[in-house]
């Protein structure tokens, strides 16, 4: 199950945890980040990330520092690795388990490297771990209990099972706030989201695949019920989903507010101003799940046990069940179109959102 000795936590200083590629992906490391800062209160604790990713972190208090590279840049790769080498870092941890990662653990030169028995390259870590359901003891376990689940292999506790959390910059809401202002002021739907007691519901309508993205005109559907209990209706997306979120905008009956230009901490501020969260399975919904905002999340072709919001507070996840789910969702395998995602039905959003807001 486990090689490699149990760490002796008085002599760790410094730590390095590696997690490469996506937002979700970075938020659902926070459980593991909180556990080590829980357990090694004076260590310094750091964490890799690829450069784009790397603001989801802004203002998290949890760690030191955030380090960062441009993966399609080999001086900017060489560049950090020359930093992480002079860090003498006492323990690395690899949640990630690429090659690209695992250069950067071994180049770390750290005592104690840590990952998985199925990582490529194993024979460069002392200390492996079989697998997460080996560790908890049972078949089924969440991405956020699988990193801790490898932190918790070499001795730091972590049954609680830390939820994710992120926190909200001043600089972040000031600058949100400040394209409210714009947006409102350009824009002829008379929205009220300045005001600072209205009520806020954000929608995230795109996804990575189109096996996990529902369709525009359902989400018009979702903001129309939306505005009759009284909510101020933001749309997000990425710059290069802005037509998909103008369209959003163009078909639905009631006034929303659209932004494909926020930063990811801006992203954070506003998802932790909103009263409800309604979107695809995507970083941006774990970001409203790490910043307590109550969330409906839609599930196609992924997997809903592994990608669920790992948090405390209220949420519901709406999907069609098909046999063939989950699959790895760059195209639909079985049908002409992903009918998991198109099966997904109004009614079954709006009763979740009325479950969850009672």
């Amino acid at each position: 199950m486990i090689t490699g000795p149990q760490l002796d936590l008085s002599k760790i200083k410094r730590v390095l945890v590696v997690r490469l590629r996506s937002i979700g992906d970075t938020v659902l490391i926070t459980p593991s980040l909180i556990a080590l800062r829980r357990a090694l209160p004076n260590a310094k604790i750091d964490v890799l990330l690829e450069d784009w990713v790397a603001p989801v972190l802004d203002g998290f208090d949890q760690i030191d520092e955030v380090l960062s590279f441009n993966k399609s840049s080999k001086r900017s790769r060489f560049a950090v690795a020359r930093e992480i080498r002079k860090r003498e870092y006492d323990v690395a941890f690899n949640l990630h388990g690429g090659t690209t990662s695992t250069f950067f653990v071994r180049v770390s030169g750290a005592k104690h490297r840590v990952g998985y028995g199925h990582y490529r390259y194993s024979f460069l870590y002392n200390h492996l771990l079989t697998s997460s359901a080996d560790f908890w003891g049972r078949a089924v376990t969440h991405s956020a209990e699988q990193h801790l689940a490898l932190i918790g292999s070499v001795g730091i506790p972590v049954d609680d099972r830390p939820k994710t959390r992120l926190n909200v910059t001043e600089s972040a809401a000031a600058s949100l706030n400040s394209k409210f202002k714009i947006q409102d002021s350009a824009s002829d739907s008379k929205s009220k989201i300045q005001n600072p007691e209205s009520k806020v519901a954000l929608l995230h309508p795109v996804a990575a695949f189109e096996t996990k993205e529902l369709a525009v005109g359902k989400f018009a559907e979702i903001a129309e019920f939306l505005s009759t209990f009284g909510f101020e209706v933001v749309a997000v997306g990425a710059p290069n989903e802005r037509e998909k979120v103008e369209r959003l905008r163009s078909i639905c009956k009631v006034p929303i507010l659209a932004f494909c230009d926020l930063s990811l901490p801006e992203i954070t501020a506003l998802a932790a101003r909103a009263g409800v969260f309604v979107g695809n399975d995507s970083g941006i919904a774990h970001i409203a799940a790490a910043v307590g905002c109550p969330s409906v999340v839609i599930f196609g072709s992924s997997n809903r046990d592994h990608w669920r919001p790992w948090t405390d507070v209220p949420h519901e996840i709406v999907f069609e069940p098909f046999d063939c789910q989950p699959c790895a969702g760059y195209r639909c395998e079985k049908f002409d179109s992903p009918r998991c995602i198109e099966s997904v039905r109004v009614e079954a959003i709006v009763n979740a959102i009325k479950s969850l807001l009672g």
